[in-house]
Parts: C-alpha cells; sequence; structure tokens
C-alpha cells in the first residue's frame, strides 16, 4: 500500500504522470561528460524536496508496524479486473492478474503525492542524464535485494524494461516506443537510451516501471498466465490465497528499503488482504461483520441510507468525507465507434440527450454529484469559451477536417428541466436523428441503411442498472431500442480487450500533468491496437497531431494549451455520454486504524498511509 508511482491510479493522478528536466543534482567536482548526477527527476521545475531529505512531509515517521488491512479491489492496473484472478503476472495481456501484485515489486524511483510530476530514488540511488536527454544512467543502490537475498542488478534492469517493451501489456509496449533499449554498465550501472524523437515522459513512466529477477524468469514464459509469484524486491511478498476469492500479502520483515526517505512511514499493514466479490451487497455484509475493515463507497444512496447498522451508531465504524486533491475521475459511457450504428455524430449526440443527469442526481445519486464536461480534470486543461491564439495555432491546421464546433465554444451535455424527460430535449434529440436520416417505422427508428437503431449497454456489475434503464425509457421514446447485458468479470474484461461491445462504461483517473499516456486512451494506433484504453475507436489525424504535441512540449503552460486543444476535438466528437464527479472519497472503517495528522496535496493518503492502531482495536474487541 504505497503512495507511489505505480499506485498512481488509485491516488486518481493517473497511472503514467509525465516528466522530462531532472533540474536539481548532487553536486559534482566537475563536469561529467555523461551529464548532471541527481537524485529526483522533475518536469516543469524544481524538486520539492532536498537531496537529504528524510521523509515526506505527509507521513508519520514514528508510525508503527503490524495489524491487517481487510478490503475489497476498488482499482486495477495491467491485466487485473475486480471479480477474480488466475494469474500473479499482471503486467501481461494474458490473464486475470491478483490485486496488489504491484506491492512485492520495486521501481527504479519513486512519486511524491505531494507533486505533480517529480520522483525521487527508490531502487536507483541517483542518475546522470545526458545533456540531449537521450541516455539515463541508473545507479543502483548497492543494499537492493530480491525476497531471496539475491542483489537487484544492472542486468535485472536490462531484462524488466526490456522484455515490457517487447511482451508486456499493450498499454506498456505502446508508451515504451520511444525506448531504444537498455543495457547494464557492470552490476550498478542500468543505461537507459531512448530514440531521438522521445517523448516528453517516457523517462518518468521506465523509472515507475516493476523491476524483475531475470534469473528468476529464466525458462519461463513471460507472456502466461501463471499462479507462481514471480520473483520481487517490494516490502510486501505474496501469502496465503485461494485462486478467484482472496489474496493475502504479508510484509517482508527484512525489506531491504525500508528506512529509505520515499518508504518511511508507509507500508505500515503486517498483512494487507484482497477479498473477491461479485456483487456489493455481499462485499457490505463483510465489511459489516468485520470481516472487511475497510470500505471504500461509490453509490451515493447506499452512503445516504446503508450506514445506520449497529456498529456505526456506537462508533466502532467510523465515516468519512476525506477531500481529494488529486484530478477527478473522467467517467462516461462509451460509444464504439467500430459499431455501423455510430458513425453519424448527430447520432451520438441525441443518444446524450435522452440521458437526463439533473434528475438521475437528484432522485438517485442525493443531488452529490457534479455532470462532467470535459475530457480533462483541472482548470487549466479544460477548454472554455472560444480557442485563443495560442489554441487556433495547433487547430487551424486541421480546419477542413475537424467538425466546426471545435472553432466555437466547447462542446457541453445537455441541461435538463430534472423531469426525468425533458419534452424540449427529445425534440432535439428527434431533430438530431431526423437530421441523420433516419426514419420512423411505428415505433421503431431505423437508420438510413434501414436497420434498426438498436445497440446494448455491456457492464460486468448491475450497480449502474437504476441509472441506465431511465435513459433507456428516454431512448424507447425515441423509437431507439436499447438492452443491458451484465456478463461475468473475465468476459466483460476479454470483451473489451477485443473491442466486443456496443457502450460501456469507463473510467480514468485525471492528471495533474498529462502526458504520453494519453495516446493509449484517444490515438489511432490505440484503437487498433487490443487490450489497450481507446475502446471508443477514437482515430483522427488531428487528435494524433495534438497527441504528439502533448508529448513534446517542454512548458507547462504549453502543455495546458495542447490539452484545451484536445479537449475541444475530443468534445466535437461526441465520443461518450459523460456521467458524473465528486470531489470527495467517501470511506467508511473499523475504528482500528492510526492516521497521520497531514494529509498529500493530491491524495486523501488513506488507507495506504495509515496504520494499525493496537489500542483502538483491543478497545472493540478486533483482532490484527
Amino acid at each position: 500500500m504505497r503512495i507511489n508511482r505505480r499506485t498512481a491510479l488509485a491516488l486518481g493522478s493517473g497511472l503514467l504522470g509525465a516528466a522530462v528536466e531532472a533540474r536539481v543534482g548532487l553536486a559534482a567536482a566537475a563536469p561529467d561528460p555523461r551529464g548532471e548526477r541527481t537524485y529526483g527527476l522533475s518536469t516543469f521545475g524544481e524538486l520539492a524536496l532536498p537531496a537529504d531529505f528524510k521523509h515526506f512531509p505527509y507521513v508519520d515517521p514514528t508510525a508503527p508496524k503490524g495489524g491487517e488491512l481487510s478490503l475489497q479491489i476498488t482499482n486495477t492496473i495491467g491485466n487485473q479486473n475486480f471479480d477474480t484472478f488466475d494469474t500473479f503476472n499482471i503486467y501481461v495481456l494474458q490473464g486475470d492478474g491478483a490485486a496488489g501484485m504491484d506491492a512485492t515489486f520495486d521501481s527504479l524511483m519513486s512519486g511524491s503525492a505531494d507533486e505533480p510530476d517529480a520522483m525521487y530514488g527508490l531502487l536507483a540511488q541517483s542518475v546522470r542524464v545526458s545533456p540531449d536527454k537521450l541516455t539515463y544512467r541508473f545507479a543502483l543502490r548497492p543494499q537492493a535485494r530480491f525476497h531471496d537475498g539475491s542483489p537487484v542488478t544492472a542486468q535485472d534492469v536490462a531484462f524488466s524494461l526490456n522484455i515490457l517493451k517487447s511482451k508486456g501489456h499493450p498499454l506498456f509496449q505502446l508508451l515504451l516506443r520511444d525506448l531504444a533499449g537498455v543495457d547494464a554498465e557492470g552490476e550498478r550501472t542500468a543505461v537507459v537510451r531512448f530514440t531521438p524523437k522521445r517523448s516528453r515522459d517516457v523517462h518518468l513512466f521506465v523509472a515507475g516501471l516493476p523491476i524483475f529477477s531475470k534469473a528468476w524468469w529464466s525458462g519461463r514464459n513471460f507472456q502466461a498466465a501463471i499462479l507462481e509469484a514471480p520473483l520481487g524486491s517490494g516490502p510486501y511478498r505474496l501469502g496465503p490465497f485461494e485462486q478467484g476469492q482472496y489474496v493475502q500479502f504479508e510484509r517482508v520483515a527484512d525489506y531491504w528499503g525500508a528506512d529509505l526517505p520515499v518508504n518511511i512511514g508507509q507500508n505500515n499493514f503486517e498483512r494487507v488482504r484482497y477479498t473477491y466479490y461479485r456483487d456489493r451487497t455481499p462485499a457490505f455484509e463483510d465489511f459489516k461483520a468485520g470481516r472487511l475493515n475497510y470500505h471504500e463507497e461509490y453509490t451515493a444512496k447506499f452512503w445516504a441510507l446503508s450506514y445506520d447498522f449497529p456498529a456505526v451508531r456506537d462508533g466502532r465504524v467510523k465515516k468519512a468525507e476525506l477531500p481529494n486533491g488529486a484530478p477527478h475521475a473522467i467517467q462516461g459511457w462509451y460509444f464504439n465507434l467500430r459499431r455501423p450504428q455510430f458513425a453519424d455524430p448527430r447520432i451520438r449526440e441525441a443518444i446524450n440527450y435522452a440521458f437526463d443527469f439533473e434528475w438521475t442526481n437528484k432522485t438517485i445519486m442525493f443531488s452529490s454529484y457534479k455532470r462532467l464536461v470535459s475530457f480533462f480534470s483541472t482548470p487549466e486543461t479544460e477548454a472554455k469559451g472560444k480557442p485563443g491564439p495560442a489554441e487556433l495555432k495547433l487547430l487551424d491546421p486541421w480546419k477542413s477536417q475537424v467538425p466546426p464546433e471545435v472553432f466555437g465554444d466547447p462542446w457541453v451535455p445537455p441541461v435538463s428541466d430534472g423531469s426525468g424527460s425533458d419534452r424540449a430535449l427529445l425534440r432535439h434529440a428527434n431533430d438530431l436523428l431526423m437530421a441523420a436520416g433516419c426514419k420512423r417505422d411505428g415505433d421503431i427508428l431505423k437508420l438510413p441503411s434501414g436497420e434498426p437503431l438498436a445497440f446494448e449497454f455491456l457492464d460486468s456489475s448491475p450497480m449502474l442498472q437504476p441509472h441506465v434503464e431511465p435513459f433507456q425509457a428516454n431512448l424507447r421514446r425515441l423509437g431507439i431500442v436499447s438492452t443491458s447485458r451484465i456478463v461475468d468479470a473475465a468476459q466483460y474484461k476479454s470483451r473489451l480487450n477485443t473491442f466486443d461491445f456496443d457502450v460501456t462504461v469507463m473510467a480514468l483517473g485525471g492528471s495533474l500533468t498529462p502526458g504520453d499516456d494519453l495516446r493509449n486512451l484517444y490515438s489511432s494506433q490505440a484503437a487498433r491496437t487490443p487490450g489497450s484504453s481507446n475502446i471508443a475507436g477514437i482515430s483522427s489525424p488531428a487528435i494524433d497531431a495534438i497527441l504528439d504535441v502533448i508529448g513534446h512540449v517542454r512548458t507547462r503552460a504549453d502543455l495546458d494549451v495542447a490539452c484545451r486543444a484536445l479537449d475541444r476535438l475530443l468534445r466535437a466528437g461526441l465520443y461518450w455520454v459523460p456521467m458524473w464527479y465528486r470531489n470527495k472519497s467517501l470511506v467508511a472503517y473499523w475504528d482500528v486504524f492510526g492516521r497521520p495528522g497531514a494529509e498529500p496535496k493530491y491524495s486523501t493518503g488513506a488507507p495506504g498511509l495509515w496504520w494499525w492502531d493496537a489500542q483502538k482495536a483491543q478497545k472493540i474487541g478486533m483482532k490484527g
């Protein structure tokens, strides 16, 4: 449970945060032709912490070790899914990866939850950056060890990064396209080389990747699903597990990196246990019974109505609304543009007009959410008003190839009268459908081809059905046939990987420093890559060009401009029905935890920075 680059999705700040320039370095006696030596890397400014920092400001360095954190999986990376697992290699496409495996591996560097784009040494005690920023020499700490006691070497680093580029999950392969190669220079120096046209953030993505044991993987198939835990060097190792039921991790008592500044005050639980559920009801019942001791709530109705049970009333269970400084998640129902019924943007816009957010928020979600309008989650990156001169400079070359709306006020979802079936909005939707060449045949709306306009909402959970059903009722009023299909998590993941769906939900953590990670979401290459997150099938030369700009800009001001330009293109494309967000995390927990006095700027810190409080646990009779 570390706050680092590999848990960034859980923080809502994006797994693939960006960086380029190492602006603060250790003093050197004379210039080195291999470049300046530095203890950290930052994108657009100075590192916030000095070379001799003792720990991150938001941790309690005196936090005790012990007890158990037991929870349900709430975030996924790589090949993981929420309902089951059948492999302990989470970094490839094959299989359903087990929760928590990232805590068994260390990376070269670790991020700070107080900084949007900075990393500090973990396996690497320093790095030399060549003047052209195409070569990074990571010097490994001599004490770095795998769990079997063998040293972590430069050969292990080279093996790990090269195999992730060639055989890793498509996400990693796509984002490592600018990695020219990694070599070992002796036992303790890993030389990472990038292509001349490297993106701005690829080296920090590399610095946050897991490092594997080359010897352990010798003779094993890296791309296969395996139920044997790969050898790691992180603060936890795999403990007991039951396939598809639970997986438990145990703190490594002699963890080599326990006293590093990036680890002090973290990794406090003796055991971390993830239990799998196919439905939220049994998970919540297990929480109420104390079999889970931490629970994050995502349903406003449950938060308002379901927490009146004895343990809450007598104070053994606490509720908290934790301010979350991380960018809010970007979530919506995405159209699969590979399907012919969604080819015309007027049809996609008409479907948007059938979703009544105001009624849904008031009636189902206790008015606790705000409507998403943008593909970006910070004020600086969200498009507003008409494009300014800097945005126009990026957009004008594509004027003949993009919708004219790109050059006006950005598209926003309609605001209803809150009735659940706003007649004015439905009339406008009907006008759009007629303009697209659709025709009515009794109660059925037909496409210009003569086929009925019909589609399926695909999901792996019924949790959103109360929101979908009123949406579908409005679609029926327009003559559109829509159905819902709930499939098991493994089938759902497989169908998303192969883009076998009509409409589905995707939620993405926002980013404070958007970068090359956006290619996995919106590029034409990703649209053609099975397993990518471009589930909508967005394929646009204009968008590809702006993504390239975002990947290479050198100042935050230029990044903000490029993101606003991309936001205009994406919103004009009508690729989704945007959903909703809130800026607080709703958590409930049994009163057995201690918490730091300070919170990170870009995270709640829960539960990764918490610890087991033995006195509190004894008071309420809970064993750790």
